[in-house]
């Protein structure tokens, strides 16, 4: 089991889906959490959760599209643990539609959270990384950076972007002992992919080569693997985890 006591680590979009599950399996390796999300109510439930089986977490309420609230978080994260040690960048937003029938307002969004948000937390959590010595960025990309998706060209356009941000901001603090990787899920098992219907998911399971969908387990593994010192040496790639799809 991979082992991160004493370090600290700030999880967007953490109350639900792979990002709960990324925050649940960083507090058990040993690391005091805080989570960003937008969602109050099912946040705190979550961080009252995790507290009473015993697991150090803290809920921090923002927006990650404005970079002031970024700010704010950072801080009160620094001002409760000390320092940041790992920094996970999950939180993530779709607004489907061909591009004929996508309005301008759809596309901002989506690439004002899945991109800028990425670009507002890594800016405003570098500072006390770089005083540190020490950081470990993971950011949230998707196997539809790779692959295009029609529907998707909002979405698939911000999770391209992510992988030449991560390349870049990689080769940037590489020498602050700071690393920076991607991690591109392919289909992951969620309530989304419950919804379809059995055509639909035979047809989806007939483009993955292991003939199932990933796990939000499957991610959180990836996540810990990259912040672990197994990963010290790795910095600017992409882990790719979809059953082979790419």
């Amino acid at each position: 089991m991979i082992d991160l006591a004493g370090k600290t680590a700030l999880v967007t979009g953490g109350s639900k889906g792979i990002g709960k599950r990324i925050v649940e399996s960083l507090i058990q390796a040993g690391c005091s959490v805080g989570f960003v999300a937008r969602n109050k109510e099912l946040s705190a439930r979550l961080e009252e959760e995790i507290r009473s089986s015993g697991g150090e977490c803290s809920f921090f309420q923002a927006d990650i599209s404005d970079f002031e609230q970024c700010g704010r978080v950072v801080d009160e994260f620094m001002a409760k643990y000390g320092k940041l040690d790992i920094l996970v960048n999950n939180a993530g937003i779709t607004d489907d539609n061909l591009i004929l029938r996508m309005k301008k307002e759809n596309w901002d969004r989506v690439i004002d959270i899945n991109l800028t948000g990425i670009f507002n937390m890594c800016k405003v959590a570098l500072k006390p990384m770089m005083k540190n010595k020490f950081g470990r960025i993971i950011n949230l990309s998707s196997v539809v950076a790779v692959t295009g998706n029609p529907g998707q060209v909002n979405y698939a356009s911000a999770k391209a972007g992510i992988l030449g941000f991560t390349k870049s901001l990689a080769k940037e603090v590489a020498s602050r002992n700071i690393s920076v990787n991607a991690i591109a899920p392919g289909f992951i098992k969620s309530d989304m992919t419950e919804k379809l219907d059995e055509g639909q998911q035979k047809a989806l399971l007939a483009t993955i080569p292991m003939k199932r969908m990933g796990t939000d387990a499957d991610v959180a593994n990836g996540v810990l693997f990259l912040a672990s010192p197994m990963a010290d040496y790795i910095t600017g790639t992409t882990l790719h985890i979809n059953g082979g799809m790419v």
